[in-house]
């Protein structure tokens, strides 16, 4: 892949960037920037270099209608805040590829950026047909000169503002792209070892592929959050009102058959009558859960083994919650294993997503850690093995 050195000399030349700033608003007000913030390095260097930065983005799911709901607006005014101190100038257009934005375009001065409106209110962003895509690939590089990919997040989609235009203007990925990429290389083709993976979240059928691939690479794969209780019930033990995936059972039992010791299981589970944060928690064994509970944490000796096993690790990659780490009283088991990653003498790597939001609400800095990712889902599909869209198309000339 290019890199933004490669375009050569961009003073004065409109670079239209495709940035991740898919952050969580509630009533205007951002609860996690971290997306804004990992994508300042890049904006950053191209304003300095005299560029007229345009940066385009999605915001939620619009369903390809504009929705004050999915407005980028409020990232626009944080991206200024964040910006200014480099005395970078912040623009916002009202919309994706019309008047507002040409106008804007035609308005920016060297080392300004210009945030476009949501890109999925335009249908043709997410659209399966090549020529809609197309035709909105168009717009956007009219726009531009040069066209660079900076949004981690989405490069496992084939959506026009991350494959379709890089195949239309002169390109490159820029540093926060590299960055993934060079951190999943080394999760992938020679890990330091011992090499310890950490699953949790909701669903095991969302993690089937990762497991898969990983299971012949890692030494250890720690199992917690939502999915273990499937692979409890496979183990034949009651489950109680927790999550559960009964057409999964199978496979997974496959998974315990063929790995040995090298999944780890909780031990210990914490527990609870209904999802609620003042729901009484009770500790119980993994074995032994009862008819009329549900289990919303991995238990205290479950924490401390888990614990150990990622301190001693020299590569760690970690995705998903052990819990339910939004209430205090299900968030032990998440805390412990951030705080393990925290210690690791190695490589330690937060895969995005609910890890990200976790370690951050549950007080850890991001610098903490040897990389937090911005791209759960994508993260993912590369350890899958699968080949990203959004990547492959910026090998091309």
């Amino acid at each position: 892949m290019k890199t933004i050195e490669d375009l050569g000399d961009l003073a004065g030349q409109r670079v239209l960037v495709r940035s991740d700033l898919n952050v969580p608003i509630k009533d205007e007000v951002i609860g996690d920037d971290g997306r804004i913030r990992a994508s300042l390095p890049t904006l950053v260097k191209l304003a300095k270099a005299g560029a007229k930065v345009i940066v385009t983005a999605h915001l939620g799911r619009p369903k390809g209608q504009p929705n004050p709901a999915y407005t980028l607006a409020p990232v626009a005014k944080r991206l200024g805040e964040l910006l200014q101190p480099e005395g970078i100038t912040v623009r916002f257009a009202t919309d994706v590829t019309g008047d507002a934005a040409q106008t804007a375009v035609q308005d920016l001065d060297e080392g300004e950026v210009l945030l476009l409106e949501n890109v999925r209110y335009d249908p043709r962003e997410e659209s399966k047909d090549e020529a809609e895509r197309g035709a909105l690939a168009d717009e956007l590089a009219a726009l531009a000169d040069v066209f660079v990919s900076d949004g981690f997040g989405v490069v496992h989609r084939k959506q026009a503002s991350v494959y379709d235009v890089a195949r239309k203007l002169p390109h490159a990925a820029g540093g926060l792209v590299l960055a993934e990429v060079d951190v999943l290389k080394k999760l992938t083709e020679d890990p330091a070892r011992p090499y310890v993976v950490v699953l949790g979240g909701a669903k095991v059928s969302d993690k089937l592929a990762v497991i898969d691939n990983l299971l012949a690479k890692a030494d250890k794969l720690l199992i917690g959050g939502g999915m273990v209780f499937t692979f409890l019930k496979a183990q034949g033990h009651e489950v109680g009102k927790s999550l559960l995936e009964e057409d999964q059972l199978d496979i997974v039992r496959g998974y315990l058959n063929e790995a040995g010791d090298k999944i780890v299981l909780p031990t210990d589970i914490v527990v609870a009558p209904e999802f609620k944060a003042d729901s009484p928690a009770t500790v119980v064994a993994a074995d032994a859960i009862p008819a009329d509970q549900l289990g919303l944490d991995i238990g205290p000796d479950s924490a401390k083994v888990f614990a150990a096993e990622v301190a001693a690790a020299r590569t760690v990659f970690w995705n998903g919650p052990m819990g339910v780490f939004e209430m205090a009283a299900f968030a032990g088991g998440t805390k412990a294993v951030a705080q393990a990653l925290t210690e690791v003498d190695g490589l330690s790597v937060v895969g995005g997503g609910d890890s990200a939001a976790a370690v951050r609400q549950l007080g850890f800095a991001d610098d903490a850690f040897g990389h937090i990712s911005t791209g759960g889902g994508a993260s993912l599909e590369y350890l899958e093995g699968k080949e990203l869209p959004g990547l492959a198309v910026l090998e091309e000339d």
